[in-house]
């Protein structure tokens, strides 16, 4: 009878650092000045649209998405892994907050501005620099056994720059808010 759970132990392990050396070698090509990146035409709105769908339990997260949005030549498996990492974050610190995670995407200046959102607890304003550091875990992420292994925020700000982008993090009072901005082609 202890057989069961001590296997689903070591599948769950197995399964864990598999997706860490995944993780490791894309942040590693990533990160290469050569980064191949497959751009092809995107919807990003669909492409929204097909990761929340693919959520866990159809958790609910609120969408504001700007009508007419162009679509951009994007790596269409990176910038899909971009959000699912976001949304699967601002859901792991959502548990107990008043509101659902937010996603919100429009144009903004030269480009489009990709903001997601928990209303959660946030974390202390000396660790918003660190969040994006390859590893690293703020304390109360790291009490969970859902916490990750530290790359989920680290691979988001690569992919946003090796779409030329760029990627930040604040207190977004209260919450995390992660902001991508992407540029528009010819900007």
């Amino acid at each position: 009878p202890d057989v069961l759970p001590a296997r689903d132990a070591l599948l769950r392990d197995l399964g864990d650092m598999r997706d860490l050396i995944t993780d490791l070698l894309e942040s590693e090509r990533l990160a290469s000045p050569h980064a191949a990146l497959h751009r092809e035409p995107v919807d990003l709105a669909a492409l929204v649209g097909e990761v929340v769908a693919s959520l866990d339990g159809a958790p609910p997260v609120q969408q504001t998405i700007a009508a007419n949005l162009p679509t951009l030549a994007l790596d269409r498996t990176r910038m899909r892994l971009l959000l699912r990492n976001l949304l699967d974050n601002a859901l792991r610190h959502s548990v107990d907050a008043p509101l659902p995670p937010a996603i919100n995407i429009q144009p903004e200046g030269s480009g489009l501005r990709i903001t997601v959102r928990d209303h959660g607890p946030g974390v202390p304003d000396d660790q918003l620099p660190h969040l994006a550091q390859p590893f690293y875990r703020p304390d109360a992420a790291r009490e969970r056994a859902t916490g990750g292994v530290g790359l989920g925020l680290y691979l988001c700000k690569l992919v946003a720059q090796a779409h030329g982008g760029s990627f930040m993090v604040r207190n977004a009072l209260p919450g995390l808010e992660v902001v991508v901005t992407l540029p528009l082609p010819g900007a």
